[in-house]
């Protein structure tokens, strides 16, 4: 079955941020989505970034990220994946990092000369660390073994110590919003969906704060946009 790519050259939501020409190699981005997935994030963070890239829509039911091409890219064959220049860079949390750091104009990522730098990384590997082998754990109704042993503790103590976390003011960051809001509201926004994170107020207050900003709300409906125009029939592809 061959692939079927869609290739967009994807301009920023929101006006880009002004750069001198020495800066121009930074939009050199080739971003690797799946409508609807959790790269729906990724797209979030590029577009309230304000830059320019190439953004390649893959089919997911179809396993268009399954084929040859993009095992190259991603052996995993998992989304969210960037090629910047020659360098390819996967993991969601290592992308959101990696582009807060690329583009320090957009002001999204605390600088390492600032205080609110560990703080700001040490939430965004908590997601990954801790937040999404928990809830899938749980959903699959897996034992992780020992609290003593297990990375995020138990459920419950990971839910408590996040809750926590975002309590103390409207960001992550108390008052200054960032890439972690983004990254943190879309996964509440997602996982309250399917019922794998309770409702509690914190939650809810924190994620219509987040999925309120208007690049939020108008990814969210080109992504229903971008998955309505594959094929119903995976054969079709």
């Amino acid at each position: 079955m061959a692939a079927y790519l869609v290739v967009l050259i994807r301009k920023p939501i929101r006006t880009p941020i002004k750069r001198d020409d020495a800066m121009t190699t930074k939009t050199d981005l080739t971003f690797y989505h799946c409508p609807q997935t959790r790269s729906t994030t990724t797209r979030i963070i590029l577009d309230e970034l304000g830059v320019t890239y190439d953004m390649h829509v893959m089919n997911l039911k179809a396993k268009e990220n399954r084929q040859p091409d993009y095992l190259k890219i991603n052996p995993l064959g998992k989304v969210p994946a960037i090629k910047h220049g020659e360098t390819i860079i996967t993991e969601q949390i290592a992308i959101a990092i990696y582009l807060g750091d690329l583009f320090p104009e957009a002001g999204l990522a605390p600088a390492m000369s600032e205080p609110d730098r560990g703080t700001y990384l040490r939430w965004l590997v908590y997601y990954a660390a801790c937040f999404e082998p928990a809830l899938i754990d749980k959903s699959q109704s897996r034992d992780p073994g020992p609290e003593t042993m297990a990375v995020y503790g138990s459920y419950d103590q990971m839910v408590n110590v996040l809750e926590t976390a975002l309590s103390h003011g409207p960001y992550v960051l108390g008052e200054r919003f960032s890439i972690a809001d983004l990254q943190w509201g879309s996964a509440l926004h997602w996982t309250m969906m399917f019922g794998l994170l309770p409702e509690k107020p914190v939650f809810t207050a924190y994620r219509d704060r987040i999925i309120a900003r208007p690049i939020f709300q108008r990814v969210l409906q080109d992504e229903q946009r971008l998955a309505e125009a594959f094929p119903t029939d995976a054969s079709q592809s």
